[in-house]
């Protein structure tokens, strides 16, 4: 089936279906789903916009509303993970995922679902230490605090994830696994993106909870956005006892800008025999039965379970008496119910509301899927008051302390924080004075994925590791060229694998002037007075960022 694959949406909705129409009437394909890395933006109406992490003059309404309000329908099944630049108060109705509009998904904080037998996990967010072993406590009216740790990845989400033991074709995320760059083209990278290259040098740069999840899961491809840049590499997994070692296809996208590779399309092959209806994956809502007692609503910060004496269980595993157990809690029948309930009011361009104020809502979806799982809802939580559910007794939970330290540091001091739009404000999409025409010049590539594994089987699970380690760092990289003509289009090879398929986008390359190495802004708080050897230029794409008047020392919009 053919994939769209697109970067930071930014509530471009309109803009991201037209490009997929263009390209289906070009190439003579047709789209079968679109996979989006974060910054979705579902902002329904001016109170979601008030939930949003972004400076005022990228508070727009965008299009996503009318898919809302059902005044215009998602022409492909679309299915998206959070950034860090979304309407947190609607995705948090959606812990455990859910239709945010007819035909669109969202996969929750994490998340697993299968589509024509292809299965596709994701995580929402962005890493922060700080934050990582705190509960999803945060809830609207948010402060300046709550509005950005509302989309920081928790400990829990990468905990129920790294039980998952059967093969994975495809992961979302929206920030990247740390030190993927090291398996692709760095020195095109750092060309173009200059500014990274302190990260990049000292392996600071991207999550390590995602580096935690790549080597765990070790999916066939791992798609990622959030830098506006687009980067291909590939990673050879080490073999697992007598299993062939894995190899993982990385690409990350750019933003939804004219001459921006912001999509591209893969060819991957789905089991003629599934259905066409996106599906619940049984050993995910096996894992989220197992899990439910370790919700958090609090800002407690605590640490997972580990085989370390502490805890009385420390694998939550998926069991096959588990995973039949959900299928029949669901009565036999996978497919995901049809069931999105518009739960706030949508936006009237005729009528706005400028005063309306964002409401806590219990999403239906939600209260019907935990109540047919027997999952625990973390918003019927906070609106009972409750802190968390303790599974068993006091002595299972590790609070952390300081003979206790958490699995990644929770001192950000040493690490460069250019890729957190918290404290800098990562490249605006500017241009000198020229034209503003949008284009698409070439045609996508075509990759085409081994076939996906529908084995429950001992020899289709991960190997035996530790259901929790503390390593945070990707294998030895590959060696990569140097060369500054080389280009990212043609990622380096690891160990002799080869990767024929290549990695052109829908848009041409960029030019000369386009890819040259920009100055990094400001950090946050800066002092900009005097703005010395700038260069007077514009932004691209005037209609989709107007700005507002100039925001000194606001959050980026990365």
């Amino acid at each position: 089936m053919k994939v769209a694959v697109e970067g930071c949406c930014h509530g471009e909705l309109d803009k991201i279906y037209e490009t997929i129409a263009f390209l289906e009437r070009k190439e003579g394909v047709k789209v079968d789903l679109l996979l989006c890395c974060g910054d979705f933006q579902a902002v329904r109406n001016e109170a979601d916009m008030k939930c949003m992490a972004v400076p005022q003059k990228y508070r727009q309404m965008q299009t996503f509303y009318k898919y809302y309000s059902g005044e215009k329908a998602a022409p492909v099944l679309t299915i998206f993970v959070g950034g860090n630049h979304e309407a947190s108060n609607h995705m948090q109705e959606l812990p455990y995922g859910g239709w945010v509009a007819p035909n669109i998904y969202y996969l929750g904080y994490a998340g697993v679902v299968r589509y024509r037998g292809v299965r596709i996990g994701g995580l929402s967010g962005i890493f922060k230490s700080h934050d990582y072993r705190k509960g999803h406590f945060e809830c609207p009216p948010y402060d300046q605090q709550t509005v950005r740790s509302a989309y920081h990845v928790r400990n829990i989400e990468v905990f129920k994830l790294k039980q998952i033991r059967q093969p994975m074709d495809i992961f979302l995320s929206h920030d990247w696994p740390r030190g993927i760059y090291h398996y692709g083209n760095k020195s095109q990278l750092l060309k173009r993106k200059s500014f990274l290259r302190q990260e990049v040098e000292s392996n600071s740069l991207g999550s390590p909870a995602a580096a935690e999840l790549l080597q765990h899961l070790q999916p066939a491809y791992w798609f990622s956005a959030h830098l506006h840049v687009k980067f291909a590499a590939y990673m050879q997994h080490q073999a697992q006892k007598d299993l062939l070692p894995k190899a993982t296809k990385f690409l990350s996208l750019d933003k939804c800008l004219p001459h921006r590779d912001f999509l591209q399309i893969v060819d991957i092959e789905q089991d003629p025999s599934a259905s066409d209806r996106l599906e619940y994956d049984p050993e995910w809502l096996s894992i989220l039965k197992n899990t439910a007692g370790l919700v958090n609503t609090t800002a407690r910060t605590w640490n997972m379970p580990e085989n370390n004496g502490l805890f009385s269980r420390w694998d939550y595993s998926a069991s096959e008496s588990g995973m039949k157990e959900v299928q029949s809690d669901l009565g036999g029948d996978l497919r995901v119910p049809e069931n999105f309930s518009a739960t706030a009011p949508h936006y009237d361009p005729n009528n706005p509301q400028l005063q309306r104020e964002p409401t806590y809502a219990v999403n239906p979806q939600t209260t019907e899927l935990c109540a047919c799982l027997g999952l625990t809802d973390p918003n019927a939580c906070r609106t009972e008051g409750v802190g968390w559910e303790e599974e068993e007794q006091e002595d299972n939970l590790s609070t952390g302390s300081a003979e206790e330290p958490s699995e990644y540091p929770t001192d950000t001091s040493g690490l460069s924080s250019s890729v957190n739009p918290d404290e800098i404000t990562i490249e605006e999409e500017w241009e000198e004075e020229g034209g503003e025409e949008a284009a698409i010049q070439s045609p996508p590539a075509r990759l085409v994925l081994p076939s996906p594994s529908r084995t429950s089987s001992s020899d289709g699970l991960i190997g035996n590791r530790p259901p929790f380690s503390l390593t945070a760092s990707l294998p030895e990289p590959m060696r990569v060229s140097s060369s500054e003509d080389s280009t990212n289009e043609e990622p380096a090879r690891h160990e002799g694998a080869g990767l024929t398929d290549g990695m052109e986008g829908t848009s041409s390359p960029p030019s000369e002037e386009s890819s040259a190495a920009r100055p990094p802004k400001r950090i946050s708080g800066e002092n900009a007075a005097t703005g010395q050897g700038m260069k007077k230029m514009k932004r691209r794409n005037q209609t989709i960022y107007t700005a507002r008047g100039e925001e000194e020392g606001e959050e980026g919009d990365c």
